[in-house]
């Protein structure tokens, strides 16, 4: 099990990377995270959703996603509650207030869920969350040092040298660790380290002497980090690819979920994708404005009001742009949503962006299926995760259609404006190209999962170069066999 210092020191793609690396050693290996807090979410060849990192690791791991691979996700849709997902199906809301005293009870279905697991495979690699440093949190605590004990799983700390601190962070750790806790770990790793490892060694030797327990190595910066699916973390600003040519706009709303949907255009030289942060406007020179899935459809659109950025976009259609909505995104862009239930807050509605003849009313139903299809006369593969359905004048100009035939999606009359709930809709390389063919731009021609898994390849390689894998190997195997 790999645990951090802290939250974000490279944890998921260490484990991605392992995976992929395990993997292509002969072993069976299955990616493992007990909660995740996540608004990137993936769904599961069983109909269930999981942390879109783990899907990222069961990839890496040469493998099918599954429910077990999370068992526990948080998807926060308001600013004191959650979606809580148990087994890959929703379970109920979180409220701020009762977090801690309901995340205690579901240390059974983690067990039982990594019981499944490890019975099936050579290897299990799990991935911890935030840091077991935060000893306030440790009473009820599932994702970190009350998992592993629970479970007796070795520990390895991940530090990240690029934030500074590594020595204190590491040796810290230990100092507040209860003494039963701590004595889980058996040894570190220091990460994203730029420049010539050999500088650190006096820092490397320290942290052995002085936290008693032995490195497993230092990774460098990986620079193949970037190709992988965007986790949780939405980098405002620009992404160009070279030479890039078109404005590609995309709000940053305060629930933005899935917005991974994105990365794959980032592969194309002839785009330049904009994240659009609050107190910025959507640029004039977009050519094409894409609202991404959200966790809270009603409070985002409040979001987009108050930020100016309803007028902006039907300033840009106005001028001739093209607009895309993916599944929360395509809800906001119809003339309504209702919320009879109460799901997302009060019940209620809100009038939409009425750049596509459709209505959306949510329900407690949620679809999770994965998808494939034909859209634009060119295949698409991808997944369907929302609550709700949508239907209007507009959705007879489906956006596609499922390989069973169903039609999907909708396209206003000009042609300019379409909505689906499809995820990943971009992720082949010829469903790009359909899409930005008529937009002037020629596709680059590669598909984002071919450059995701060259991406895991080159980690792996990295991780082999850099860590004693076989030391890793063999803690896992004593913990396994012992």
């Amino acid at each position: 099990m790999l645990q951090g210092t802290g939250s974000d020191v490279g944890k998921t793609v260490l484990v991605a990377g392992l995976c992929r690396a395990f993997a292509d050693r002969g072993l069976a290996v299955r990616p493992f995270k007990p909660q995740n807090m996540a608004t990137n979410a993936a769904v599961t060849v069983d109909g269930g959703e999981i942390g879109r990192a783990q899907a990222l690791q069961a990839i890496a791991a040469r493998t099918a996603p599954i429910a077990d691979m999370n068992p526990v996700l948080i998807k926060p849709h308001a600013d004191c509650s959650a979606q809580l997902v148990v087994n890959g199906q929703v379970s109920g809301t979180l409220e701020a207030r009762n977090f801690r005293e309901a995340r205690a009870p579901l240390l059974a279905d983690v067990l039982a869920a990594y019981r499944r697991l490890e019975a099936a495979c050579d290897l299990v690699v799990v991935e911890g969350a935030g840091s077991p440093a935060e000893i306030n949190l440790r009473d009820g605590d599932i994702a970190n040092m009350g998992f592993a004990r629970a479970a007796d799983v070795p520990v390895v700390l991940v530090g990240d040298i690029d934030r500074g601190g590594v020595i204190a962070a590491i040796v810290g750790t230990r100092a507040v660790l209860d003494p039963a806790d701590a004595a889980m770990i058996k040894g570190f790793i220091v990460n994203r380290f730029r420049g010539d490892p050999a500088l650190f060694e006096d820092g490397y030797q320290a942290i052995e002497r002085l936290a008693g327990w032995p490195g497993f190595g230092v990774v460098p910066w990986l620079p193949a980090t970037a190709r992988l699916p965007s986790e949780d973390a939405v980098v405002p600003g620009p992404s160009v690819g070279p030479g890039g040519r078109i404005v590609v706009a995309c709000p940053i709303t305060p629930h933005i979920a899935n917005f991974d949907d994105l990365d794959p255009l980032k592969l194309e030289p002839g785009v330049e994708l904009r994240m659009i942060p609050p107190g910025r406007p959507i640029p004039a020179e977009a050519t094409l404005v894409v609202l991404p899935g959200s966790k809270a459809t009603m409070a985002d659109l409040h979001a987009l009001r108050r930020e100016g950025w309803d007028a902006d976009i039907r300033v840009h259609h106005r001028r001739g742009g093209w607009v895309i909505g993916l599944c929360g995104g395509f809800q906001m862009l119809g003339r309504r949503v209702s919320d009879p239930l109460g799901l997302e807050g009060p019940p209620g509605d809100i009038e939409g962006l009425g750049l596509l003849d459709v209505e959306t009313v949510l329900g407690p139903v949620k679809t999770l299926r994965r998808v494939a299809g034909t859209a634009r006369g060119a295949p698409f593969e991808g997944y369907e995760m929302h609550m709700g359905e949508t239907w209007g004048v507009d959705t007879r100009r489906p956006v596609g259609h499922l390989a069973d035939g169903q039609p999907e999606g909708a396209t206003s009359a000009d042609g300019r404006v379409a909505g689906t709930y499809i995820h990943g809709l971009f992720g082949l390389a010829a469903q790009r190209a359909a899409w930005l063919t008529p937009l002037g731009v020629a596709s680059g021609g590669i598909d984002h999962g071919a450059s995701v898994e060259e991406a895991l390849d080159e980690i792996a390689a990295a991780l082999e170069k850099h860590l004693d894998v076989d030391a890793l190997l063999e803690v896992a195997i004593t913990a396994r066999t012992s």
